[in-house]
């Protein structure tokens, strides 16, 4: 299969990617599109930048129009879960591009803004829901959208899920979804628990799996500086001066540092802007937008806030801190080097980040580079293989240490032409044959998972 044609997609769907500049389907694409138009349930792993979104939102937009029917009101016909607004915007924002010549209804639901109209578009019903989980219950809560009616449901970057604290929330979601549904569920990485969370909720599902598990893509070429004894904010300066430097995005581990470098940036008179989780909404899309049309060349970010930055023309990743989990390093560098190009990824390292270093380097290789001396008797960032201490917050999601603060109370994410074809008013079909054994044999466990997470903590 060289085009998406032949993948099985409808014309209209086919001529929306071809206007977008695509003529060639990714290996993900090609693999996950015909088992997803097959409906079978799917794990992906694939690393960020190869096309996974386009994988799952094609076959979606292309059985909407296939399926000729209406959603009620208050209900979505597929659910797309993202652990934060940004990346819950992007595929928002393809689903658009790819349905613009279908009369598909889609709406965003995130935290950072008021409801009302978030509740007006639900009240509609809608063909495709993107959210976030804990803005999602909030609605479901007060009966703003109801979940009887979906009939597919993608869990996107799972992994990430986990880290902020959501499994519990996503668990409570899939427990209110009909039996008879698709669910498709993509991760960078498979840890234990979301392979639990997929044994649990996922029938016989297909795993496509197109990139090593934990593994950058090839066409990022990672380098390390010793940062010892010297001053890092000026290393970055230094870097974002003399390398050709089309747009970087640069992590600090903390919101604070976040604010301090882009700080330093400007006076140093670099382009520059801070996106993390105390920032408003508002400020988030002003400054994302910035570094888009290229108003801004560096964007300084935590690694929270940074997911969902799906921009091309990212040539460098620049890590001033190295991440406490070696698998969001992984994340971070997966920035760069998309749509079939090239990147680099530079990554800072004092003599205190060593552990860290080592954790990293056990994950993805050796990383070429210099690295500071260990220096006898001193302490270095503990690696212990528990993840930070995370507080759950009342939409599912989490408090993190100081040094991974960017999910807080009031800032985690809780919170074109007619279509062919006449459509009616979807109707609850029940339970299909080929759940029937399978919802049987985990109806128990399901019950249980539903009754222990039912409570939101406070």
């Amino acid at each position: 299969m060289t085009n998406f044609t032949d993948l099985g997609l409808d014309e209209a769907i086919v001529r929306a990617v071809s206007d977008a500049g695509y003529s060639a389907p990714t290996p993900i694409q090609k693999a996950g599109i015909p088992v997803l138009l097959d409906g079978h349930d799917v794990i992906g792993i694939a690393q960020t930048g190869t096309g996974k979104t386009a994988a799952f939102v094609l076959p979606l937009l292309h059985k909407i129009l296939m399926s000729h029917t209406r959603p009620e009101a208050n209900s979505c016909g597929a659910l797309i879960l993202a652990p934060t607004r940004e990346l819950a915007a992007q595929i928002h924002d393809n689903i658009r591009l790819y349905g613009k010549y279908l009369n598909v209804t889609s709406s965003l639901v995130v935290g950072g803004v008021k409801p009302h109209k978030q509740i007006k578009a639900l009240a509609r019903g809608l063909d495709i829901l993107v959210a976030t989980p804990g803005r999602l219950e909030d609605h479901e809560s007060t009966g703003a959208v109801r979940l009887d009616q979906t009939s597919a449901v993608v869990l996107d970057e799972a992994d990430q899920m986990l880290d902020m604290g959501f499994i519990p929330a996503i668990r409570r979601i899939l427990g209110k979804l009909p039996s008879k549904r698709q669910t498709i569920l993509l991760s960078a990485t498979m840890p234990k628990q979301i392979r639990g969370l997929a044994h649990d909720f996922l029938y016989k599902p297909r795993e496509i799996a197109v990139t090593p598990v934990s593994k950058p893509i090839e066409k990022i070429e990672q380098r390390l500086m010793s940062s010892a004894g010297q001053n890092k904010r000026q290393m970055l300066v230094d870097i974002l001066n003399n390398e050709p430097i089309e747009r970087a995005i640069v992590f600090s581990r903390t919101k604070h540092g976040a604010n301090k470098i882009a700080q330093h940036l400007e006076k140093s008179g670099l382009t520059a802007a801070a996106i993390h989780g105390n920032k408003s909404q508002g400020q988030r899309v002003k400054a994302l937008a910035a570094f888009k049309d290229g108003s801004i060349k560096t964007l300084v970010a935590t690694d929270i806030a940074a997911r969902g930055i799906d921009i091309d023309d990212v040539s460098h990743v620049i890590n001033i801190d190295l991440p406490e989990v070696p698998e969001v390093y992984v994340h971070r560098i997966g920035r760069t080097a998309r749509a079939g190009k090239s990147g680099v990824a530079i990554s800072f390292c004092s003599e205190t980040e060593l552990d860290l270093l080592k954790a990293i380097e056990k994950l993805v290789g050796r990383i070429g580079g210099t690295r500071p001396e260990p220096v006898k008797g001193t302490e270095t960032v503990s690696t212990s293989k528990k993840r930070p201490n995370r507080n759950r917050n009342r939409g599912g999601g989490a408090r993190t240490a100081s040094t991974q603060t960017d999910a807080t109370p009031q800032n985690a994410e809780k919170k074109g032409n007619a279509k062919p074809g006449q459509r009616t008013k979807r109707r609850n079909t029940g339970s299909s044959p080929r759940r029937a054994a399978n919802n049987n044999a985990q109806s128990g466990r399901r019950n249980t998972n539903s009754s222990s997470s039912n409570r939101r903590s406070a």
